[in-house]
């Protein structure tokens, strides 16, 4: 009987986040699949149906031209090609900004941390929108840095910060960098410090016990770190529309263009989807070849 009950227990516990996923993510998931196969048209909603009832006749129609269209654009290929170079880049940065930040976390006393890192998260604690608009201040020509350079007497005239490469990777790191500070916090804190003591007994110096020990054991929470960083940054669009310039190309951009100002819902699901392959299957072959790795230890 406490095994049934148990087993249901468990059934139901599971059950929340399967409908959960099923709501919010396989649904939606279905919906854009549908209209990256569906046809454009100048009609409310902007697309033709899938299938059509013709009396005794069930007609469904498949357009993977938009598919083609990507292909044949390279609009499409260069948006994504320097989204995964803008968000390729954000991330190391986050992680060689970030890694000295959660090492001294983890090796600050355990009355210390809690506040560390409440100091890491406390940007979170104001909006989003805000905070992008707040470097837009920073950064502008006759912003807060420029007008302290020149009053210092460093630079003559204002530095073009705003609306550049420059300040989209900015944005980008400050914003994402807890996503990569905490996870790998949560790794380094839970080192064995044994491991260092040995290898100091041992004569290793502080660098080769960091290269040796602390980095390998590291790789789990730096890998999580940049992930968390890389995928959203890779589909972002608030940052670069407000802090890059008009040839900041990212495929956020380019999906907010062809759903809002051409309307054409198809081609914008297309993108959606490609996007989803070129995040997801990555992270699919790494997660599989660390479990085949520990399946091995």
């Amino acid at each position: 009987m406490k095994w049934l009950i148990g087993s249901s227990g468990r059934r139901w516990v599971a059950a929340v986040p399967g409908l959960w996923l099923l709501v919010f993510f396989l649904v939606p998931f279905l919906v854009v699949a549908k209209l990256s196969l569906s046809e454009a048209a100048i009609a409310r909603p902007p697309y033709l149906p899938l299938w059509e009832w013709d009396e005794d006749y069930l007609t469904v129609t498949l357009n993977i031209g938009n598919y083609r269209y990507l292909i044949e654009d390279t609009l499409y290929l260069n948006a994504f090609v320097e989204s995964l170079r803008i968000a390729s880049v954000s991330a190391l940065v986050c992680l060689v900004v970030g890694y000295p930040m959660a090492w001294f976390i983890a090796r600050a006393r355990p009355d210390r941390r809690n506040l560390l890192l409440t100091l890491v998260i406390l940007p979170f604690w104001t909006s989003f929108l805000l905070r992008v608009y707040a470097w837009i201040g920073l950064l502008k020509p006759n912003g807060v840095i420029n007008n302290m350079l020149m009053g210092i007497g460093l630079i003559d005239e204002p530095i073009p910060m705003l609306q550049t490469d420059f300040a989209v990777y900015l944005g980008i790191v400050y914003t994402y960098l807890p996503f990569l500070v905490l996870p790998l916090y949560a790794n380094l804190v839970k080192l064995d410090n044994a491991l260092f003591e040995a290898a100091e007994d041992l004569g290793a110096r502080p660098w080769q016990t960091f290269l040796t020990v602390t980095l390998p054991l590291s790789l789990p929470g730096m890998l999580a770190g940049c992930l968390l960083v890389f995928i959203p940054a890779v589909g972002e669009f608030v940052i670069p529309a407000l802090l890059g310039g008009a040839d900041t190309l990212m495929i956020g951009k380019v999906l907010w263009t062809e759903f809002f100002n051409n309307r054409d819902w198809p081609v914008a699901s297309a993108v959606a989807m490609v996007m989803l392959v070129i995040l997801v299957l990555p992270i699919m072959l790494l997660r599989n070849a660390q479990s085949a790795a520990e399946r091995e230890v």
